[in-house]
């Protein structure tokens, strides 16, 4: 193993190429992938992975993101969905866009078996005490790079609940990303399950502050009827608008219907917990492509929603300000 990262907490930023100023990040693309792998998929007989064409592909969308102002990608997908350190060391270098990387997993239909205890009859998950011991450790001490080294520190603690509900293995995955946020300072955020405000009321029963929480798929259809949006930001957590461009999936409210709950929750006060980002997926192997620009926010929706009433400085908060602060160690 190497050494471990450098860290610091003094307004700063975990990248892949290790702590940056925090306002150095400018605007932010808060919640996509750039290399995302169904678990297993690299061994299929019939699935190339041309490193070479990957990571052009990536350069190439990357420093488009740079050309419409651009400045961070955060790549939420955990630990075992594609990560790969020095692929996004390389492509950071290559095209001077800040890369953060986050460690956690879920939900649990993607977790395999070694994260069960098998020799109980059901099997039990491991203890939230477990996760967190692991994911505190890609903070701590770099990520894993399988296996026999740890490189830049995980930004941010990502995991998932199950649309159906929170299972007994995600409350424990909640639990020990939570606690990891708490006592390393990054942030954590949550793919809620079928309760938003429960899955943050679970993170929050571990002592992490309310607005180092992202709530993630608060532009479900669901979540919108029922007001979690509101819930959510009244509770002082971050409310993650997080599949912009996404306007022909019943499961999600329409961009025009986006905008019109971000100037409602402007116009309460709650600008401040806002963000937004498109899930775009810049490679994926083994599950459909979603090719959407991660320009897309900041050069087309953000643009609609000036034309309906948000003003500059709110735009500004909303790309910039709020996933910085954020992002930023605590």
């Amino acid at each position: 193993m190497t050494g471990a990262p450098e860290t610091a907490r003094n307004n700063t930023v975990n990248t892949v190429l290790g702590p940056v100023p925090a306002d150095d990040l400018g605007v932010v693309a808060v919640h996509e992938a750039l290399l995302s792998v169904v678990p297993g998929a690299e061994h299929a007989f019939d699935i190339t992975m041309d490193r070479a064409e990957i990571f052009e592909n990536l350069a190439r969308k990357l420093r488009e993101f740079r050309e419409h102002g651009g400045g961070t990608v955060v790549d939420s997908t955990g630990m075992f969905h594609g990560r790969d350190v020095r692929l996004y060391e390389a492509l950071s270098r290559s095209t001077g866009v800040h890369l953060v990387a986050s460690t956690g997993m879920g939900p649990e239909e993607l977790l395999g078996g070694y994260f069960l205890t098998p020799q109980t009859d059901p099997p039990t998950p491991w203890p939230a005490g477990k996760f967190a011991d692991l994911f505190t450790r890609e903070v701590t001490e770099g990520m894993v790079v399988p296996r026999v080294e740890r490189r830049g520190a995980a930004g941010l603690v990502a995991t998932a609940a199950d649309p159906a509900g929170r299972t007994a293995t995600e409350e424990s995955l909640v639990r020990g990303a939570a606690r990891t946020a708490r006592d390393t300072g990054v942030p954590v955020s949550l793919r809620y399950g079928a309760d938003a405000v429960g899955d943050l009321d679970v993170a929050l029963d571990e002592g992490v502050p309310a607005d180092r929480v992202v709530v993630g798929g608060l532009d479900r259809t669901d979540a919108v009827h029922a007001g979690a949006p509101f819930d959510i930001a009244r509770r002082g957590a971050h409310v993650a608008l997080d599949h912009v461009g996404c306007n022909d999936d019943d499961r999600y409210v329409t961009d025009r219907q986006r905008v019109a709950l971000l100037l409602d929750l402007v116009r309460e006060g709650l600008g401040d917990r806002i963000l937004l980002s498109g899930n775009t997926i810049g490679e994926a192997v083994g599950h459909p492509a979603y090719d959407l620009p991660y320009s897309h926010v900041a050069a087309t929706f953000v643009p609609l929603a000036r034309s309906a009433g948000l003003d500059d400085a709110d735009a500004r908060r909303i790309l910039v300000d709020n996933p910085r602060d954020l992002l930023t160690l605590r």
